[in-house]
């Protein structure tokens, strides 16, 4: 059970070798020979918010409770304002209760949801538009040095993905270090855990750079936006909602960020290029993920 106060603010980064987080699987390569890999579990969890069950998505197991919090503020079902009185998780049944200190009932509204492009169980309920219409992004700037500092720190960085693929990564930044780094078989639950995380403890998202190594889709730009970032930035490509709903709302939006490219299709006003790019290396084909040699 964990109490919802403020607390130290820990440093999240991934631990490749956590034995709960991966299996051993033998199989045969292309000649035939015997091979023994790792591969990403994949975990239920369901999630109810107080007496109510909202959903059981499949995780890899890790932060649950950050996973819990950042879902239900980022389906607007749990507002930042809002007093958690606890977060209880039972790993036997695999299932965590976020408790409120007001009632709360979402059975109309869970019964319109509407499936959107996140892999696995990445779902946004159609308010959620309303919702990030009256938001206003804070002022920020991403200087071009930051940006390639962060993405080398990230892409040399340990991580599952570097361990056993199969996964994707969201880092919340400030300037051009991580401070919290988390992964999962679903873009959607990694950067749950990261609103989660900035809302147990606190933390300022105005300073802040997220980074995905997903598609900038139209889900990812709602739940920057939903959290307050103001800058989102991705190893992938983007899709034209994507794009027009960062221009509607401010948001900075940079993409195939590898080695010395990006683009920027939004909030470009922030960008500062400081950096002398002589001097940032091409990235090297251990850091590629699937897919990459095409521009998507």
């Amino acid at each position: 059970m964990m109490k919802i106060d403020k607390a130290h603010v820990p440093l999240i980064v991934p631990n490749p070798h956590d034995p709960r987080l991966t299996e051993h699987v033998k199989g045969t390569d292309q000649t035939g020979a015997a091979v023994e890999i790792k591969v990403p579990v994949e975990r239920p969890l369901t999630l109810y918010l107080n007496a109510q069950e909202i959903v059981t998505m499949m995780t890899i197991g890790d932060y649950p409770e950050y996973l819990a919090l950042g879902y239900l503020l980022n389906q607007n079902m749990l507002k930042y304002d809002d007093i958690v009185t606890e977060v209880e998780y039972d790993d036997d049944l695999q299932v965590v209760v976020v408790r409120t200190e007001h009632h709360t009932n979402f059975e109309a509204k869970l019964k319109k949801r509407t499936q959107t492009s996140g892999c696995a169980q990445g779902t946004a309920f159609g308010d959620l538009l309303e919702a990030v219409e009256s938001v206003a992004l804070p002022d920020a700037e991403l200087r071009t040095s930051w940006l390639y500092q962060m993405t080398h720190t990230i892409n040399t960085m340990p991580s599952l993905y570097l361990e056993a693929g199969a996964i994707h990564g969201c880092v919340l930044c400030r300037e051009g270090t991580p401070v919290c780094y988390t992964e999962d078989v679903g873009r959607h639950n990694a950067v749950d855990k990261i609103a989660g995380w900035m809302f147990r403890h606190g933390v300022d998202p105005g300073d802040k750079i997220l980074y995905t190594t997903g598609r900038l889709t139209s889900e990812m730009v709602i739940k920057t936006v939903r959290m307050g970032i103001p800058i989102l930035v991705s190893r992938s490509g983007f899709t034209a909602w994507g794009v027009d709903l960062a221009r509607q709302v401010g948001l900075t939006l940079v993409g195939r960020a590898r080695g010395k490219r990006f683009i920027a299709l939004s909030g470009q006003e922030r960008i500062i290029y400081d950096q002398n790019l002589a001097f940032v290396e091409e990235e090297s084909a251990r850091h590629k993920r699937k897919g990459e040699d095409r521009e998507d």
